[in-house]
């Protein structure tokens, strides 16, 4: 049987959970306290933030230079999402990606902030802490969410 503190750390890890999931799993199905779900969770996704910005470069550069036809289509989406963004992206770097990060909806979240860090050349050293600190807003937010379902589902 997995531990419930390495289910919600992978959980974490994953590109469609994320918080999202982990934290409400860790603190209902995996009975865990808040702040445990919350470290387990948060320290998970930021490890896989770092792995994904290490190796989306290695692998982009690999698939581009081993496929035509991909190299395409991504030249294309690079120059069409830089065209029309890098404006409002270089005016509100910093903040663009924590907002991002932090709002936990479909389509936001530590994944789509690193692949939006790479797309407009923000330096891992740079990136990281950025998307660290939406990924504990994040948490955040998940946890008073999750609190405030407990507390409503007791005075019921």
């Amino acid at each position: 049987m997995i531990p419930p503190q390495l289910t919600t750390f992978l959980l974490a890890m994953t590109p469609v959970g994320e918080l999202r999931a982990a934290i409400p799993w860790g603190m209902t199905f995996g009975n865990l306290s808040s702040m445990e779900a919350f470290l387990f969770a948060v320290v998970g996704n930021i490890l896989a933030t770092i792995l994904v910005i290490w190796l989306l470069p290695i692998v982009t550069k690999f698939a581009r230079n081993h496929s035509k036809p991909l190299d395409k289509i991504l030249q294309r989406i690079f120059a069409k999402t830089r065209k029309h963004h890098s404006k409002n992206f270089l005016r509100f770097e910093a903040l663009f990606l924590i907002i991002l990060v932090a709002v936990p909806l479909p389509g936001s979240g530590s994944y789509t902030g690193s692949l939006v860090a790479w797309l407009f050349g923000v330096k891992p050293k740079i990136a990281i802490p950025l998307i660290a600190t939406g990924i504990v807003l994040a948490g955040l937010i998940m946890l008073g969410f999750m609190n405030g379902m407990i507390a409503f589902a007791g005075s019921l």
